[in-house]
């Protein structure tokens, strides 16, 4: 089995993926705040873990489609479960592989894009994914000047590309967005590195 699928079903498992929902809500939450959202939008979450951020999504009223995949099969069983919306939609796919004819208005990704075999193909993907006028936003706390992370790769006993701010726009113009950024922090958080780092979103345009 993929090492990065073996280590998220574990996670799944154990109740790991919660954390991850509480460690990343803020800033998500920030960040989808910010969305000037289309009338009528469809969505796709890579790397959706237990689907929290397409639930969230599938929320609003504009939204006719929310879909999330993952590459843990556990994962996308506690996400089926914790449906909320006919909105949702999941599937136990790796995005490098993934074969859909639907194409998004918004595609969303967060501490994923780093796992993928080749961040160049997983953006080219995305990019091809995209409806003309769509955007990605892909979130990370893993980034070089983001130093208390950069040592996360040993402690979890996985490969991680690790990339600059400098480096992410360049992926994404090369794979043929529109980049920017935006960093955003979190002064109520007890870690210095969310205070002061915080997590980098890398937004990029079709």
């Amino acid at each position: 089995m993929d090492k990065v699928a073996q280590t998220f079903d574990e996670w799944a498992e154990g109740g790991r993926d919660e954390l991850m929902e509480k460690e990343h809500s803020r800033s998500v939450t920030r960040i989808l705040a910010g969305i000037r959202w289309k009338d009528s939008f469809s969505f796709l979450d890579v790397g959706c873990g237990n689907g929290w951020v397409v639930r969230t999504v599938a929320q609003r009223k504009q939204c006719i489609s929310s879909v999330g995949i993952d590459k843990s099969r556990q994962m996308i069983k506690r996400a089926k479960k914790l449906t909320t919306s006919t909105k949702e939609e999941y599937l136990h796919a790796d995005i490098e592989s993934l074969d859909v004819e639907k194409r998004f208005d918004y595609v969303f990704a967060m501490e994923s894009i780093y796992y993928s075999e080749s961040v160049d193909v997983t953006l080219r993907k995305i990019f091809g994914l995209l409806k003309n006028g769509g955007v990605f936003f892909c979130g990370t706390d893993f980034y070089t000047e983001n130093t208390a992370t950069t040592n996360w790769p040993k402690m979890v006993g996985l490969n991680m590309h690790l990339y600059s701010k400098k480096e992410w726009r360049t992926l994404f113009a090369d794979a043929g967005f529109r980049p920017r950024t935006r960093q955003i922090k979190d002064a109520q958080s007890r870690k210095k590195w969310k205070r002061e780092s915080g997590t980098l979103f890398i937004i990029g345009q079709k």
